[in-house]
């Protein structure tokens, strides 16, 4: 799923191709992507474009006239920058977004339909936002009080939309790996100090990752958009040596999500339990790593 920095790569793209420049039209394909009737989707058609914004993992384009168009990616979810009036016959395709400067296509691939498009005014963009605050700009006293409003392991938390703004799996792994925590451990029981780290370390890496989205993307259109980066230290990377401490990188899948994470700087050495497969191997899961 794209998250905060793959989001930002969107918009710096979108910035200089649709900003001041008229939306003529919404081609569907899909309707089951289209969420509202009210105000109708012919109703953006020939307003200007005043700007783009993100609100957590959607992308907003703000219209005259008080009209929004509101797009969630979900999973699998892209957007593609294509001549003006290009068609949208391939089968992922599920719209297309009309400029005088070209056409915005949003596809999904697979079968699953979960990418959605909102039209709506000022009252229904707030209420598509699910209260979560972008961590760049809570103080750690403010970061802290929210992180621990509800008892979770501080990985939930942290892709908590209601809490937090724009995180999801890939990127808490790897904010949690900077600040040297389990992903498992309890929100309610950090003290004032971890806390304090996981916060530097969720701005770190949320600007770290949105410079190399941008800066990968330069003049272009964002392609082959995903959560996973090959310079990530621990998402994605099952098996492989921690550049740090060369412990082998650890994975706990449920419900099919997968948290990534380094035994020997998160967990002091300890192999967290993988709900499926430490039942399978019983005794034989390894509850420590060697020589910790």
């Amino acid at each position: 799923m794209p998250e905060l920095p793959e989001i930002e790569a969107y918009l710096h793209a979108l910035r200089s191709r649709v900003v001041g420049v008229e939306l003529r039209g919404v081609r569907i394909r899909s309707f089951s992507v289209l969420k509202t009737y009210d105000p109708p989707l012919d109703a953006v058609s020939g307003k200007m474009v005043v700007g783009l914004e993100r609100l957590g993992k959607r992308i907003v384009i703000n219209l005259d006239d008080g009209l929004h168009v509101v797009i969630h990616l979900m999973v699998a979810g892209r957007l593609l920058w294509l001549a003006a009036d290009a068609t949208i016959a391939r089968r992922s395709s599920l719209a297309a977004f009309d400029f005088t400067s070209g056409t915005l296509l949003l596809t999904e691939a697979g079968s699953k339909r979960r990418a959605s498009i909102h039209v709506v005014d000022d009252r229904g963009l707030t209420a598509l936002d699910p209260g979560g605050a972008e961590i760049t700009a809570l103080s750690a006293t403010e970061f802290g009080e929210r992180l621990r409003r509800e008892r979770h392991t501080v990985k939930r938390s942290l892709t908590d939309p209601r809490l937090f703004a724009g995180v999801g799996g890939a990127f808490a792994d790897e904010i949690l790996w900077v600040a040297r925590l389990a992903p498992t451990q309890m929100s309610t029981n950090l003290d004032d100090e971890a806390v304090a780290r996981l916060h530097r370390a969720a701005i770190d890496t949320l600007e770290h990752w949105t410079r190399v989205r941008v800066t990968e993307t330069g003049e272009d259109f964002p392609a082959k958009v995903t959560a996973f980066h090959p310079d990530m230290a621990v998402h994605g990377k099952f098996g492989e040596p921690c550049r740090v401490c060369g412990a082998p990188i650890q994975r706990i899948v449920h419900v099919g999500r997968e948290t990534n994470y380094c035994p020997g700087c998160q967990t002091g050495g300890r192999i967290l339990a993988d709900r499926a497969l430490s039942r399978l191997l019983k005794d034989d899961w390894p509850r420590q790593l060697e020589g910790h």
